[in-house]
């Protein structure tokens, strides 16, 4: 199955064009979900935090790029889908773009380290700037966030959805083992 294909951001007359968004939802057993498109890519995924998502005031905006979406991340729930095939738009900076590129890489059931995202992108000594970048995600699942560990393989914190509590879920949908109980700031 061929990987994610990023493409590239907006140009600044085109990043307001709000005629082109598209967007469905989908229960999950994370919670509710949001896929919204604009311009042929996906640019953004949002679970739920208290039930309510962006544009739950409107109806469905749907598409083909959205009906694959939704199909993709219903197999991904039900355990048929390891990985996407979609088309991404990584609106940030380019700092941010290429850390979200590397996570990219970061298959099912693997993880990584704030530290080694650092290091795939040439900055070994900028894990907070990384975790910054990892935090600030607007494709969560897609761009696998949840799949980054502290340094010792616990569960540093996870800013979509119910926050840990999804990522543990993601975690152990993946079969990925984690290191339980808090984790030592160093």
């Amino acid at each position: 199955m061929p990987d994610l294909v990023l493409v590239p951001p907006l140009p600044p007359e085109d990043e307001s064009d709000v005629d082109d968004l598209g967007f469905v939802r989908l229960d999950s057993p994370i919670g509710r979900i949001e896929i919204i498109t604009r311009h042929f890519a996906v640019e953004r995924v949002v679970v739920a935090e208290r039930d309510l998502l962006p544009h739950d005031d409107q109806d469905e905006r749907p598409d083909p790029l959205l009906h694959a979406a939704r199909r993709q991340l219903t197999d991904y729930f039900s355990g048929h889908r390891r990985r996407f095939d979609l088309p991404l738009r990584m609106t940030g900076t380019i700092f941010q773009r290429s850390v979200w590129s590397a996570l990219s890489e970061v298959g099912w059931g693997e993880t990584t380290t704030y530290g080694r995202l650092g290091g795939a992108i040439g900055s070994p000594q900028a894990g907070r700037a990384v975790g910054g970048a990892v935090a600030a995600n607007p494709l969560p699942l897609l761009v696998p966030c949840h799949r980054v560990l502290g340094r010792t393989g616990g569960v540093t914190g996870y800013t979509v959805g119910r926050g840990v509590e999804t990522k543990q879920w993601l975690l152990r949908h993946e079969g990925i083992v984690y290191r339980e109980g808090p984790v030592p700031v160093t």
